[in-house]
């Protein structure tokens, strides 16, 4: 049993099924996990350049291919890691499996104002690809400094008349060739030190209050819209009471993908360590798969 079919688990399914493993992949959203969200990938190896959505569907054609069955949109209600057996049960069903690999991902963490809910989907938007369009010639603001806050922001350079990324470092931490390539455009505005405070508008995000981290001064931004790209929250909440979690909610597996429970795995973005990248990913869920392979010889 995989559960999660992003990167990590879908490299999962892949060698789990080439050997000769019954595997079953269960996502409780669509497959693809974050990588859909990519509007262009360059630094995986094979691709000069791919759509993160391509690249899922060619992952997700290999592991069905191989011989993985996925079950896509069915939610995991309880799981019961304890036994020798583990129970998995969906809004659909009851499984039992020998092993199972937890690639479960990570969700979007949310802009930590008052107003989030209030502005959600009316100003305040986690998705540029989903969203970007309906700001076609308006002031957009993207909040975030990392890979995907810079590749949100050239995607939404083809909609925005003026777009101004906040973020709370003197720094980006992302690719440097793509930040060049973003701030080589004119339009662009880096606010540097900063975070968001509060929204204001009336049915829709109108201002932003920001205030400078270093200097402590406040001051307000018209925007059309805000597009939010602050990091991830592992969803490992389900797994507390069976797997060792640490302070940042992640997974604690070691190298292997071992938990400390035998026949349990960690793989992706909710095992702690130290990178997350594709690469990464699919390290993680070649050796969970692997190791699954050798826990179940073992048992028979």
């Amino acid at each position: 049993m995989i559960i999660g079919a992003g990167t990590a688990g879908l490299t999962a399914g892949i060698y789990a099924s080439r050997l000769k493993l019954s595997t079953l992949i269960l996502e409780d959203e669509i497959v693809g996990g974050q990588i859909n969200d990519a509007y262009e990938v360059e630094n995986y190896p094979g691709f000069m350049k791919v759509k993160g959505s391509d690249l899922t569907d060619i992952m997700k054609e290999q592991a069905i291919y191989a011989g993985a069955e996925i079950d896509e949109f069915d939610s995991i209600k309880k799981v019961d890691l304890a036994d020798e057996f583990k129970i998995i049960e969906t809004d659909s069903y009851r499984y039992k499996a020998k092993s199972v690999i937890v690639a479960a991902g990570a969700k979007k963490r949310p802009l930590p104002i008052p107003e989030e809910k209030k502005y959600l989907s009316k100003g305040i938007h986690y998705c540029e690809l989903c969203d970007g369009h309906m700001y076609e010639g308006k002031h957009i603001v993207v909040v975030g400094g990392g890979n995907s806050a810079i590749g949100a922001a050239l995607v939404l350079l083809k909609y925005a008349s003026k777009l101004t990324i906040i973020h709370q470092f003197d720094s980006f931490n992302a690719d440097k060739k793509t930040v060049d390539k973003l701030l080589a455009n004119d339009k662009v505005e880096v606010i540097w030190n900063t975070e968001v405070r509060h929204g204001f508008g009336d049915k829709n995000l109108e201002k932003i209050e920001i205030e400078n981290l270093l200097t402590k001064d406040k001051s307000m931004i018209d925007v059309d819209a805000m597009f939010v790209y602050i990091g991830h929250t592992p969803r490992t909440d389900m797994y507390k009471e069976f797997l060792e979690i640490d302070n940042y909610g992640n997974l604690i597996a070691n190298e292997d993908c071992e938990t400390k429970i035998k026949g349990v795995y960690a793989a992706g973005d909710v095992r702690a360590k130290k990178f997350r990248q594709l690469t990464t990913a699919t390290s993680d869920g070649t050796i969970a798969a692997l190791m699954v392979e050798e826990y179940i010889k073992n048992l028979n």
